[in-house]
């Protein structure tokens, strides 16, 4: 027979641990109690007792609490320890607590032993001491039960599959000081972005993350449908055209850093939902932008204490020059022949076939001179380079090069052979824009999933007139990965992911 608390199917490990709560509550003992009266953190315990040496005894009390992620159970004496959540400046400190007969009495020794498994949040409050064996610890007075874990922690000693960390990053935080390094870096890095913008007078806004026509990138949206209105909407693909907005309506300087979310490939460097900073200045242009760009790398580099990166591509030097590179004159070099914007796409087909450069048929010569540089020229650049003239069709919202039609004055910053960010002169015009959107809703309503939609609010706006600007979209989680060498979902604290079969 069962008792009402049990269900034959759940593993012995779970059913264990509620029934261990289930005869708690039937005692009147709450095994999740409203607080508990805490006075100190570990980290604060061995900041003020650290320097005790084996043997040594002190009179002051103290409360401390925190995950069992120890335990050893012995005769009149057991030993425990506690893992202190992490934070800013503490990746999780740990503290030795111990329960002993003489100071808790005999029932409550056997509560602890019966009451208290791996994974469980516990009280104690008692005196500071060293151990015998120069183990700072707590002998409790006192202890009780903060919050019970129905669930066992994973092996601690033991590493978590990257799908087991990534699915259950709760437990990956837990187990692995790593994964809350992971979480302390990007937040360093994220607070070191902002404190630049902020100190170079840029203005935090929000704009909408739902929207009614979607724009600022070529890329495919996610659809859905607002009931309220009765009409389709899309979740943002970027966030450049709000932005640019603000700077019409007199914000000089102005960033957001927010999800963007693309309904496209899934991989270790690309995932459906990712944080990217845009940022716009009037007055600016690709170059400056770019210089301000540099900035964000460098002092988020000087905020973790690093003037270099490892890369699969070899060690980036941060600090110093960052060099420029312009796409024709680049890919030349590396081809041993000129390739002008005057090349034919002839030409340029059977330099892709004699490379080994896929390509499609119906590609313009503009594609494949990109998809070349892409192929040939991007991976061997691992210091940090801007790439800039690029053809006119990488950028439909950037300005044109005033001595060449068919280039942008645009760029993309590779690091370690991996593009990191874009930056443009920005196009202000709002007949030329108007007609980059024409032509792009034309490619949309002929079937291309990733072309932009017409906004005419857009327009309307730079019809009141815009200042010159320059703009720029960083990856941050790109970033986290150039600081961090992991992949990007590492990097996103909870990534999207295929559910289980």
């Amino acid at each position: 027979m069962t008792t009402p608390t049990e269900d034959s199917s759940l593993p012995e490990q779970l059913q264990v641990r509620r029934d261990k709560r289930a005869r708690l509550l039937a005692a009147g003992n709450d095994p999740y109690p409203i607080s508990v009266d805490r006075t100190h953190s570990a980290a604060q315990v061995h900041a003020q007792w650290g320097h005790l040496v084996a043997g040594d005894e002190t009179d002051e009390v103290v409360g401390v609490s925190g995950r069992v992620v120890f335990i050893r159970n012995t005769g009149k004496l057991c030993f425990a320890t506690l893992q202190d959540g992490f934070t800013r400046d503490d990746s999780g400190t740990r503290l030795q607590v111990m329960i002993s007969l003489a100071e808790v009495g005999e029932q409550r020794l056997a509560d602890w032993k019966a009451d208290v498994d791996l994974g469980d949040f516990v009280f104690v409050k008692g005196k500071v001491i060293s151990s015998r064996r120069g183990e700072l610890s707590v002998l409790a007075t006192e202890w009780q039960l903060a919050s019970k874990a129905l669930r066992p922690l994973p092996t601690l000693h033991k590493d978590l599959g990257e799908e087991t960390r990534v699915r259950q990053r709760y437990a990956d935080l837990v187990a692995r000081p790593e994964a809350r390094d992971m979480v302390r870096t990007r937040a360093t890095i994220v607070r070191s972005i902002r404190e630049t913008l902020h100190d170079q007078g840029y203005l935090e806004v929000e704009t909408p993350i739902l929207q009614l026509v979607h724009g600022g990138a070529a890329a495919r949206p996610f659809r859905t449908h607002l009931n309220a209105f009765d009409i389709p909407m899309t979740l943002r693909i970027a966030i450049e055209l709000y932005l640019k907005r603000a700077i019409v309506g007199g914000v000089d300087r102005v960033y957001e850093m927010g999800r963007i979310f693309r309904n496209e490939g899934i991989d270790s460097s690309h995932s459906a939902e990712f944080t990217m900073l845009e940022a716009y200045q009037s007055w600016g242009d690709q170059f400056t932008i770019a210089t301000m760009t540099r900035d964000l790398i460098v002092n988020a580099a000087d905020a973790l204490g690093v003037e270099s990166v490892d890369t699969p591509a070899g060690e980036v030097q941060l600090t110093g020059d960052w060099a420029w590179v312009s796409v024709y004159p680049g890919l030349s070099e590396a081809l041993g022949e000129e390739i002008t914007p005057d090349t034919s796409v002839e030409r340029l087909r059977t330099i892709a076939d004699a490379r080994g450069v896929e390509y499609d048929p119906a590609w313009i010569d503009q594609k494949l001179v990109l998809e070349l540089f892409g192929e040939i020229v991007e991976p061997t650049l691992v210091q940090p380079t801007f790439v800039n003239g690029y053809p006119a069709i990488a950028q439909p919202l950037a300005r044109n090069n005033p001595g060449d039609a068919r280039l942008v004055e645009a760029w993309d910053l590779i690091i370690g052979g991996v593009e990191r960010g874009t930056g443009f002169s920005e196009l202000i015009d709002p007949v030329i824009q108007r007609d980059v959107l024409v032509a792009q809703s034309l490619k949309a309503a002929a079937g291309d999933l990733e072309a932009m939609q017409l906004d005419e609010d857009f327009l309307r706006a730079l019809e009141f007139g815009a200042p010159p600007m320059g703009g720029m979209g960083l990856g941050i989680d790109r970033t986290i990965m150039l600081f961090t060498g992991a992949g990007i979902r590492e990097t996103i604290l909870f990534p999207l992911l295929k559910p289980h079969s």
